[in-house]
């Protein structure tokens, strides 16, 4: 089966509810995102939101908080994700069926596998019915299991963090930790259990395999390489899990790639419409290959050292054409737009404008747009 860019482009917008067709709430998006990177939560607050009419900030908020629909945890590539809270059986089952990494540690500094047990456990227990900071977790920890717990030994910034803390993802896949609301401007956890009592993770093949489908539901067609990538696992192993799958073979302009097998439909229109998409959106993360989607100067200009994320894009047609900036002051908004390519026309800039104002209503404030050079770098 032949397909073009286009037809992929296609089918990826509409799926990701980046067409006209809004999606109707946060964790549905997100569950069709397969997750949204909340490292920047006001970024994953704004990619949500952009995909359900008439919802703001503070609704995502709301999801997560309140609700419990949503969850803030760690998810693909060990970063900080935002997930359904239903999903946790599926995640947890499928991240930790991931080969396991070599420690990056010095000796003196990594734990045993013993210890990474012991500490996940302790965790589960200080957390069955609290919300805690960092360094709460260090004294629970260190009254559980012992001084070797709350070493300083992890560089880290300006200095060093609490030995147990490098298990900290591991007890997010574990299924036993998860993000609480902040305590004044410190990060706090608990335990999903919860929010979703009595959750097992799902047997890992099966979750493995479920985790396969929706990526690609969500970003296909894609290789093994493209899966690995996503989840910074080895390639060898993504490898196995495709050979075990039900797939259809596919070219994507010449590319060969694959969906699965009952998943073959794809869109007879052209891929169409303008979005400003934030930090580490989901789309731009997940979309492979790079050059089709960042095109030209696109590449050099919207890629960090080849990295996905580092800039808020300029969405337009379904590829990336420009860059953008947003800065609050109060209740009103600079949104400052460099784009590629001889500056995308009337269509694009009143479109762009359009854009703007949506995501002033996201944020609670009042755009003004600038078509101009962003000079801020990555991670403004």
């Amino acid at each position: 089966m032949k397909l073009t860019w286009d037809e992929v482009s296609a089918r990826r917008l509409l799926r990701h509810f980046l067409t006209v067709a809004p999606g109707h709430d946060p964790a549905g998006v997100v569950r069709a995102m397969s997750g949204a990177h909340a490292q920047i939560i006001t970024a994953a607050e704004l990619s949500i939101a952009l995909r359900c009419g008439g919802t703001t900030r503070y609704d995502v908020q709301d999801a997560l908080w309140t609700g419990r629909s949503l969850v803030k945890t760690f998810g693909p590539r060990g970063t900080v994700h935002l997930l359904p809270t239903e999903d946790l059986p599926l995640w947890t089952g499928a991240l930790q069926a991931l080969p396991t990494k070599v420690s990056p540690f010095k000796e003196d500094v990594r734990m045993s596998e013993r210890q990474t047990e012991l500490v996940i456990e302790a965790l589960a227990e200080a957390l069955a019915d609290d919300e805690l900071t960092i360094e709460e977790l260090t004294t629970a920890l260190v009254a559980r299991l012992g001084e070797w717990a709350g070493d300083l030994v992890m560089p880290a910034f300006q200095g060093f963090w609490p030995r147990w803390q490098q298990a900290i993802a591991e007890a997010a896949n574990a299924g036993v930790l998860c993000y609480a609301p902040n305590k004044g401007r410190k990060a706090a956890y608990t335990n999903p259990h919860r929010w979703l009592p009595g959750f097992k993770p799902m047997p890992a093949d099966e979750a493995v395999d479920e985790l396969l489908r929706r990526y690609l539901w969500a970003y296909g067609p894609a290789t093994p390489a493209h899966f690995a990538q996503w989840l910074s696992a080895p390639r060898g192993w993504a490898s196995s899990v495709f050979e075990r799958a039900e797939l259809a073979r596919v070219e994507v302009d010449g590319l060969e790639a694959w969906v699965m097998a009952d998943d073959v439909s794809f869109e007879s229109s052209d891929p169409a419409g303008v979005r400003l998409l934030p930090y580490f959106d989901a789309f731009v993360v997940g979309s492979q290959p790079r050059e089709l989607l960042f095109p030209g100067k696109a590449f050099e200009r919207a890629l960090g050292g080849g990295q996905a994320g580092n800039y808020p894009v300029v969405l337009v047609d379904g590829v990336v054409a420009g860059v953008w900036h947003l800065r609050r002051s109060g209740r009103r908004a600079r949104v400052t737009v460099e784009l590629l390519g001889g500056g995308g026309g009337a269509r694009v800039r009143t479109a762009v404008e359009a854009e703007a104002v949506r995501v002033g209503e996201i944020v609670g404030a009042e755009p003004t747009v600038a078509f101009e050079t962003v000079t801020v770098g990555p991670h403004a």
